[in-house]
């Protein structure tokens, strides 16, 4: 089932109390595009860079088999820049620059090659241009993912919620929930979310797992992996993302259970993204270290449970 995903790629620079990096591969695409590829070898990807990304980051997409003919290079343009550093508990962070550089004047066009994607991803960006890739499709994908964030909220709402209207997953962390909700019951934020449109609401905990609704009243919680130590969230959730639609897509199972089961699987990419810096731990992953990470998560949900009498 061939995937299109349509993200930043950019570059980021990242302080944590493990360390700091220069400019090194981000941006939401990335992190999508990477997570699913362990799981799909057709994917296409719709974004923007500036003359300034180099030859070797180029070559790390196309080692995951990721088709970048939809990536518009600007000439004479810089790639979007982004730089944080975060605080000692690792869940709060301080954006120290933004650069959206082409951003700024991203146009998205969508390949004739792209046409007839049957998952399509859209990353965290601005709703309007969400929503103008979905235009742009002749054949509505069997499945539609979006993220978005509190920034949206704040600046584009109308738009937003006109993008939330046409797809069919909406993944945001639990903050998002209930300032787009007005509720702080996450379960009763998830009910009000659904009536926008989606069939199905993915709200992120980050370190402390992730809640898949849907509209029949069904919910799924999953931990996240508990880890000694964690070098740098950035990512974490496109990865997440990433490693969702991918299962989907390689299985082609649209039913509840088997979200279920991307949850798990998403989760489990999640984990092994933070314990490096950026992409450097999921760029080049062997199927025994993914697949050894997945039967940590079984080991740590798995409980067999007998009623008393």
């Amino acid at each position: 089932m061939s995937l299109l995903i349509v993200g930043t790629v950019a570059f980021d620079k990242i302080e944590t109390p493990f360390g700091k990096t220069e400019k090194i591969l981000g941006g939401a695409g990335t992190y999508i595009g990477i997570a699913s590829s362990y799981f799909t070898d057709q994917m296409n990807m719709i974004s923007v860079i500036g003359e300034d990304f180099p030859q070797k980051y180029r070559d790390i997409l196309k080692d995951h088999k990721i088709n970048t003919e939809g990536i518009q290079e600007v000439k004479g343009g810089k790639t979007f820049f982004w730089e944080g550093k975060y605080h000692t508990d690792m869940n709060s962070r301080d954006t120290l620059t933004t650069e959206l550089n082409v951003l700024a004047d991203f146009d998205p066009i969508v390949p004739e090659k792209y046409q007839d994607c049957d998952f399509l991803m859209l990353g965290n960006l601005a709703p309007a241009v969400q929503s103008k890739v979905l235009d742009q499709l002749r054949k509505r994908p069997k499945l539609v993912v979006m993220d978005t964030m509190d920034f949206w909220m704040d600046i584009a709402w109308d738009a937003l919620v006109d993008t939330i209207g046409k797809v069919d997953v909406l993944t945001i962390n639990d903050e998002e929930a209930r300032q787009m909700s007005g509720e702080y019951s996450l379960v009763k934020a998830a009910r009000k979310i659904l009536t926008m449109g989606p069939k199905y609401l993915i709200i992120k905990k980050g370190e402390h797992g992730a809640l898949l609704f849907d509209k029949e009243s069904n919910c799924f919680f999953a931990p996240a992996m508990p880890l000694e130590d964690v070098f740098d969230p950035t990512g974490a959730g496109d990865t997440f993302a990433g490693g969702f639609i991918g299962y989907l897509a390689k299985t082609n199972d649209l039913s509840f259970d088997n979200m279920k089961r991307a949850i798990i699987y998403g989760s489990a990419l999640a984990s092994l993204t933070v314990e490096k810096f950026g992409t450097e731990k999921i760029s080049y992953l062997t199927q025994d270290e993914l697949n050894h990470r997945i039967e940590s998560f079984k080991s740590l949900v798995e409980v067999d449970v007998k009623l008393l009498d």
